[in-house]
């Protein structure tokens, strides 16, 4: 996959919809992530209800899991006559990508229109920006910005496997690591051991190994042991801090570098799970792009599921 271009939006038209302005009649968001789906049915622009299932991101469950899950949302929030789905997620890297999650949707919602971007692309805009770095720091990692000139880049999304720097799963990885690291070099367990060891249900770090690798645990596991470093770090443990701090320079990393790719200064918006949530990984965020020379640098104040309505109100 190439990182310096955001794959294009595939608007899938059933059969139209009409209104009086873009934001009339029933509209669907959905926020797909790594854990979670989150839907949110706007009427008028009004949120109707709000609904959470699985993850229906197929690079974590399998299709026909992301299949019942989303036919489980849908029956939740309610389908038509919907004249709007917009839905966000990860793993959208080209056409082919938002097609076939598109496809999934589109029976739930027979004469809507159905759009399906980055999940980043929600962020950016429900940082109430046009343009700007969007930055998502949750059970993945990923940058994605536009400039004004219409120009895109992102930076990182390459999944867990060959990156995720800065997320939840590379923090659960990380305490893992640190763990094993102490038991080969013959140190008494830690509290960031400790607290990951009576989590996984295992009474030696050893057994963290085959767990690990195990079909058993995936990466929505492993992103949930994140708590255990944040909580360790707020005890004073100083390797969890450590881990915080490397999180947040590599999440300033992908964010710098979208910035310099499209010559802008910022906004910088930080969102998901843990860029919302865990201070000390903002303040390392902030403080390692200050080292960059970005100093707009905002933290999501509602989910990205509400850019939805930004998006849908935006000029072509």
């Amino acid at each position: 996959m190439q990182n310096s271009e955001q794959p294009p939006a595939v608007p899938v038209h059933n059969s139209g919809a009409s209104g009086a302005g873009p934001l009339a009649g029933i509209i669907i968001g959905l926020d797909i992530g790594g854990t979670k789906t989150r839907g949110i049915r706007f009427e008028d622009g009004i949120p109707a209800a709000d609904e959470s299932v699985g993850s229906s991101n197929v690079q974590n469950v399998s299709r026909d899991e992301a299949a019942r899950n989303i036919a489980e949302l849908f029956a939740r929030i309610g389908d038509g006559p919907v004249s709007r789905v917009y839905a966000g997620s990860g793993g959208i890297d080209t056409a082919e990508d938002a097609e076939a999650l598109a496809a999934l949707i589109r029976p739930h919602v027979p004469g809507a229109v159905v759009t399906v971007v980055h999940d980043s692309r929600l962020l950016l805009a429900a940082g109430r920006a046009r343009t700007g770095v969007a930055v998502i720091a949750g059970t993945g990692s990923a940058a994605w910005g536009r400039n004004f000139d219409g120009a895109e880049a992102r930076a990182g999304g390459w999944g867990y496997l060959l990156g995720d720097e800065g997320s939840g799963y590379w923090l659960g990885r990380e305490a893992v690591r640190h763990s094993l690291r102490r038991m080969d070099q013959g140190l008494a367990v830690d509290p960031l051991t400790s607290a990951l060891l009576e989590s996984c249900g295992v009474d030696h770090p050893n057994r963290l190994i085959a767990l690990f690798h195990s079909p058993d645990t995936g990466r929505r596991f492993w992103a949930q042991q994140a708590r255990h470093v944040v909580e360790a770090a707020a005890r004073g443990h100083q390797e969890s801090r450590d881990m915080l701090d490397q999180a947040g320079k590599d999440l300033a990393g992908l964010a710098l570098q979208v910035l310099h790719q499209l010559g802008i200064k910022g906004p910088v918006i930080l969102g998901s799970g843990l860029g919302m949530n865990v201070v000390p990984l903002q303040e390392a965020f902030r403080r390692h792009l200050a080292d960059g020379g970005a100093a707009d640098v905002r933290v999501l104040d509602q989910e990205p599921v509400f850019g939805v309505l930004q998006l849908v109100a935006e000029p072509a």
